[in-house]
């Protein structure tokens, strides 16, 4: 079982992290490119990702007078930046006067070390060693394919998540106007499909509460370069740089 945090953001907690979310923003010219999330939506790991260069940072965002509180804890934002071989830190907020806005209560770009306490410059930390994407990171990236090809066929997102280790990792608003449930599984080349989880008829079971109308979604990736080296001999799917993905649609479970 994991405990992952399936509750709103209070409205004052939601001006906190928006003020958060544009401090950071603004500490990269021309905006920050790469986020992994900048949404409010349960469920909640973390308050805001990004990647920058070779690295990738999870941030949760805190009332530095502890008189407003986001959803999640600390220890769903460990997980995440473990499963990415990422950076967890914490951002402490402070509201300037009573009815003002949300600034940053440290210097830079805000960020402290969430185990250590220190001083995070997420640019300082980026180098031009290749990593190669995580389980968790690649989960993460088939799930953002699959939801956005959801979004294209006109379907309403309920909810979704990127840990390789909770399924289903979407919910939807299907054909029958009601909820649907995805499984995504993510494969890497020489594998051009994903198997469907041995487990499958739990799963199902798990979800008949809310929807008995289940799918599987198999995504493969291969690196750019794949087919551009010698041999068969997989390039690594390294983390930043291009990616081939196979994605042919949602399958629907039996």
């Amino acid at each position: 079982m994991f405990d992952i945090a399936m509750q709103e953001m209070t409205p004052e907690f939601l001006k906190c992290w928006q003020a958060a979310g544009a401090h950071i923003d603004k500490q990269v010219q021309g905006g920050m490119k790469s986020w992994l999330r900048a949404h409010p939506y349960p469920p909640v790991l973390e308050h805001l990702s990004f990647r920058l260069g070779n690295q990738v940072f999870f941030v949760r965002v805190q009332d530095a007078d502890d008189r407003v509180e986001g959803p999640g804890s600390l220890s769903g934002l460990l997980m995440i930046a473990d499963g990415y071989r990422g950076h967890a830190c914490v951002m402490p907020m402070t509201k300037k006067f009573l009815g003002g806005g949300w600034i940053a209560d440290r210097n830079g770009w805000g960020l402290v070390d969430a185990r250590t306490g220190s001083v995070v410059d997420p640019a300082h930390l980026v180098t031009a060693e290749k990593i190669e994407m995580t389980e968790w990171e690649l989960q993460d990236f088939a799930v953002q394919v699959v939801r956005a090809q959801i979004e294209k066929e006109g379907y309403q997102l309920m909810s979704w998540q990127g840990n390789p280790a909770v399924d289903p990792a979407i919910w939807f608003v299907g054909k029958s106007k009601g909820p649907e449930w995805v499984v995504v599984r993510a494969a890497r080349y020489p594998d051009n499909k994903a198997k469907k989880p041995e487990n499958w008829s739990g799963i199902a079971e798990g979800c008949a509460r809310q929807s008995k109308i289940g799918h599987f979604a198999p995504v493969a990736f291969a690196s750019t370069d794949q087919f551009q080296s010698a041999g068969e001999i997989p390039v690594p799917l390294w983390r930043g740089y291009g990616a081939h993905v196979r994605y042919e649609g949602l399958e629907r479970g039996l």
